[in-house]
């Protein structure tokens, strides 16, 4: 059944300030020079362990809060005057294993407990997760956003975006496979598939994108496979937003895939001039679907 559409309040006009919820990797980096170009101040909580060491530079406000503190999250984005924030970035659960101080950073505050009891013990999907997060920060005045507003230039656009052109073995199995993967994301079953020559080799489960790419290489032993990769039926761009890199397209040329489909406007490329140049060196097309 697919999810119910959120609607999302609009950024708030410039200079406004806006709240950051940085987990890892590059994107909430990016997000945050967006905010900037855009006219707004950005205030950001970091979550401890996993946020990128050049994160604070960019920001005109930083606190480091516990990853499992949900009061810390919406006392501190209060206390800094934020009303509308952003939440991106990934959660690095190695990390988390190896800090000294995990037992302590990882107990969740009240909030969270109560949170988990009521709606997560059952249902504890992304989209579920997301929403309970969302609504807790509500009860503190903070309303989140998409988190793509200030970064439409790292989204995949329609048509090639690399100058290395898909072959039309491969245009046929992105023609053959998108219909199967829109059926799979609206059954809610993972976001990316991988084909080769009209033949499915491998669906995104719980493992993840990268994960995924390295069992399609096991089971497809020949080179020049294709991966296409979308959004969840009606998700939530506060936070489930599908996002690729650099390290994608390496994973994929280790892999054996020598393409690329990604959702127009759904997927996000994380640095992605550097993303497209590394995947024409690798010889990888990258090609942007258009909504149907």
């Amino acid at each position: 059944m697919p999810r119910p559409l959120v609607i999302l309040p609009d950024p708030p006009p410039p200079p406004t300030p806006i709240g950051l919820i940085a987990g890892g990797g590059r994107l909430p980096v990016l997000v945050a020079r967006g905010m900037r170009a855009a006219g707004h101040p950005v205030r950001a909580i970091g979550l401890s362990g996993q946020y990128d060491g050049d994160l604070p530079g960019e920001c005109d406000d930083f606190k480091t809060v516990g990853l499992l503190r949900l009061g810390a999250w919406g006392r501190t984005l209060r206390r800094m005057g934020v009303r509308h924030a952003v939440m991106v970035g990934r959660v690095d659960k190695a990390s988390m294993m190896h800090d000294p101080l995990r037992f302590f950073r990882r107990i969740p505050d009240w909030r969270a407990a109560v949170i988990w009891y009521r709606r997560l013990r059952h249902d504890k999907r992304s989209h579920a997760v997301l929403g309970a997060i969302a609504d807790e920060l509500a009860t503190f005045g903070v309303d989140l956003i998409d988190s793509t507003a200030h970064i439409p230039d790292h989204l995949a656009s329609v048509g090639v975006m690399t100058t290395r052109q898909p072959n039309p073995d491969q245009q046929a199995d992105i023609e053959f496979a998108w219909p199967l993967l829109m059926e799979a994301l609206r059954l809610d079953i993972g976001q990316a598939m991988a084909v080769r020559e009209r033949d499915v080799i491998a669906v995104e489960a719980v493992e993840g994108t990268d994960r995924m790419i390295e069992r399609a290489g096991q089971l497809c032993r020949a080179t020049g496979w294709t991966l296409l990769k979308a959004a969840r039926i009606g998700h939530d761009r506060r936070a489930d937003v599908p996002t690729v890199g650099e390290t994608t397209i390496r994973n994929l040329h280790k892999a054996g895939a020598r393409c690329l489909a990604l959702a127009a406007g759904d997927v996000i490329l994380v640095d992605k001039q550097e993303t497209l140049a590394l995947a024409d060196k690798l010889g990888v097309a990258v090609v942007g679907v258009p909504e149907v």
